[in-house]
């Protein structure tokens, strides 16, 4: 820690809410150089849905490094390249029925939001991108644009005027339904609000505060957008490779976005890799129109090939929403049973959190911490206490962090309270 201390950026963050030197993993647990021992309800903030180490997707990385497969190829072609593409394919959208074209647009979520939004303008002939409240996109200048958070908007040191936000679903309560809203300024000519290129959205805000928007709002979202020939982008980075239980958060819904960003866990093992998939008809690109050095990373496509197994036939959805219900119901009686909360249950499949207030979020997970537990907070305020544990996490380690969980905010509760 001294070294980091003296060395590193004032700008490091899980090193200050974790002050530990993690030396080893393997799938839901990690251990530090002293040999503490944590249950990883964190996953790479999402990174990591198979748990660290997997021991399928490091035999074919390993596999891989020891025949000098290629690592570094740009977009030349490579049978690693070949495979992730036909699998993605086979596996993925063909029996979801979409037909996308894909992009490897750079290494992390941002590049593939980046990416998605200029083609968004490059296909439609128009500049602005509608977003919403508390949404969280990238840290480039344009993600940036598309994020509420005022924080991060203001690191960006220049203003950001190529977006615009609108309120999220129930961001006026229940009896406001924000889509109609959405619909009047873009069929309003007096409303000032230009026709946007495209509306780019999250189905459960993970940095935002959990909010979680209904599979109806979201109907009526890509509804919206079809009247007013807008494109609708679903930024499924943290919320997508099955996160909420199918692959595609947005599956449900019954929607087929125009535009899809994935990264996070695409390569299954935490290798910087990401996705813009796209309806064939706005492939407007030109060669090399928009590339980067590392949009060919050939390990990330090794892993994510073999991570794709998890995703034949019905693949994991079974398991995570049979491990989802027992989150769910530790969770909803952790609240009804301590009203002194004024808890919130938020989000859905293996993506869920209590919103308790900024203070004592912070609070839980710096306890958590302490009785070996990895847990970070979400939203603007830091207020939500936000799980993510991995989509394969035993019943056994799930069950010690959720009792890990409950001891941490029970014993903040306490404090808080002593009588």
């Amino acid at each position: 820690m001294k070294t980091i201390e003296k060395h590193e950026s004032q700008v490091r963050s899980y090193s200050r809410n974790w002050p530990a030197s993690f030396a080893r993993a393997r799938g839901a647990i990690q251990w530090d150089t002293e040999g503490n021992r944590y249950v990883d309800f964190f996953s790479g903030a999402g990174s990591l849905n198979y748990g660290h180490n997997e021991p399928r997707l490091k035999q074919a990385l390993l596999d891989y490094l020891a025949d000098d497969g290629v690592i570094h190829s740009l977009d030349m072609v490579t049978p690693a390249r070949s495979a992730f593409l036909e699998r993605f394919h086979e596996v993925i959208l063909e029996p979801r029925g979409l037909d996308y074209r894909v992009q490897f647009p750079g290494p992390t979520g941002t590049n593939a939001v980046e990416a998605a939004m200029k083609l968004a303008r490059k296909a439609t002939g128009r500049e602005r991108i509608v977003g919403f409240t508390n949404a969280f996109h990238g840290m480039t200048l344009g993600a940036l644009s598309v994020t509420g958070n005022n924080m991060k908007r203001g690191g960006a040191g220049v203003l950001l005027q190529s977006g615009t936000a609108v309120p999220y679903y129930n961001y006026f309560g229940e009896e406001v339904d924000t889509t109609e809203y959405l619909d009047q300024l873009l069929e309003d000519d007096g409303s000032g609000f230009d026709l946007p290129a495209a509306v780019i959205v999250e189905t459960l805000q993970g940095e935002g505060g959990m909010a979680t928007a209904s599979m109806e709002w979201l109907q009526a979202l890509q509804e919206v957008c079809n009247r007013h020939d807008v494109l609708l982008i679903v930024d499924d980075i943290q919320a997508g490779c099955g996160r909420t239980g199918t692959f595609f958060s947005f599956e449900p819904a019954g929607i087929k976005p125009d535009i899809v960003t994935l990264s996070k866990s695409l390569s299954g093992f935490g290798l910087p890799f990401a996705l813009t998939l796209m309806r064939p008809d706005l492939d407007v690109w030109e060669p090399g129109e928009h590339n980067g050095t590392f949009r060919g990373h050939n390990p990330a496509f090794v892993t994510g090939t073999a991570a794709l197994d998890y995703w034949v036939g019905e693949g994991l959805t079974p398991e995570i929403d049979r491990k989802a219900a027992r989150v769910t119901e530790v969770l909803d009686q952790l609240i009804a049973d301590h009203p002194e909360l004024e808890g919130e249950r938020r989000g859905r499949g293996l993506f869920q959190g209590v919103a308790a207030g900024p203070g004592f979020a912070k609070k839980v997970t710096e306890k958590a911490f302490g009785l070996g537990l990895l847990v970070e907070t979400s939203g603007p305020e830091d207020e939500v206490i936000k799980l993510l544990p991995p989509l394969t996490i035993d019943d056994e380690t799930l069950e010690e962090g959720l009792q890990l969980l409950t001891k941490a905010i029970l014993e903040v509760v306490s404090e808080n309270d002593p009588q």
